[in-house]
């Protein structure tokens, strides 16, 4: 792993962006979030977190931080891939801001709602998530009845139920959310549910904001519907066992 480019001041926010193949629309989706961003009174910086891309992900990563050498940016490569939440994990702990969190830069959920997601931390929670709302769209019904039934699926196996827990858009106090990076095991996307019921667990304050999410037309969604409702049946089958302990009930 490499670091590049830093600073030591302190910051109302830290971004990451964990990034894999995201080539065609990185830079564009920066500027975008950079016109959301300079509109607040918030000192920020920008974490980029380069995945090993199969694509030229680095390279624009790259050409960006040479682009904004004013601008509070790092860059941190991977030499090997990890996973999204090894990649996002990675950027918290390189933080320095009192507020961390991370968004997928695809942007499919507007940068507009990082001021919102911000706000309701600095107005007390300790948590704040993108609640994906579905454009009535046929192309959207398996997103909309796999997220629907994944909500049920983690009611059923911790008995709470905490919306969209995979959601690609989350906000949290840094003292709060680093001891539990600490303690979250997985490091692929199932790493977005272990943390909020983690969070949830140790009575951490979350605030949902709904979010509209619209599908660009222009990237090929990475949803495989039979294998990825399986693989997170199983994984949340067996996380069962951490939140009884976590709850003081014993193993199943």
């Amino acid at each position: 792993m490499h670091e590049r480019g830093g600073s030591t001041a302190p910051l109302d926010l830290s971004l990451i962006v964990a990034c894999y193949n995201e080539e065609p629309h990185l830079e564009e989706s920066v500027r975008r979030v950079l016109e959301v961003l300079d509109v607040t009174r918030w000192n920020y910086e920008i974490i980029f977190v380069e995945d090993c891309s199969k694509d030229h992900t680095r390279d624009v990563i790259e050409r960006i931080l040479k682009q904004y050498p004013e601008r509070n940016f790092r860059a941190i490569f991977h030499t090997a891939n990890t996973g999204r939440g090894r990649a996002v994990s990675d950027g918290f702990r390189a933080a320095q801001g009192r507020v961390v969190g991370f968004i997928d830069i695809d942007l499919e959920v507007a940068q507009c709602y990082i001021i919102p997601c911000v706000l309701s931390l600095q107005q007390g929670a300790d948590v704040a998530t993108g609640e994906r709302e579905y454009k009535v769209h046929l192309s959207l019904l398996h997103r909309h009845v796999l997220s629907r039934g994944y909500h049920w699926l983690i009611r059923a196996a911790f008995g709470f139920t905490l919306g969209d827990t995979e959601s690609g858009y989350k906000f949290f106090l840094r003292e709060k959310v680093l001891p539990v990076l600490d303690e979250v095991e997985d490091k692929g996307w199932f790493w977005d549910t272990e943390i909020m019921v983690r969070c949830y667990l140790k009575g951490y304050v979350l605030r949902r904001i709904p979010c509209l999410f619209v599908r660009r037309s222009d990237k090929k969604s990475t949803v495989r519907v039979v294998h990825d409702t399986y693989e997170y049946f199983l994984k949340l089958w067996r996380f069962r066992t951490t939140v009884k302990r976590l709850r003081g009930e014993g193993a199943p």
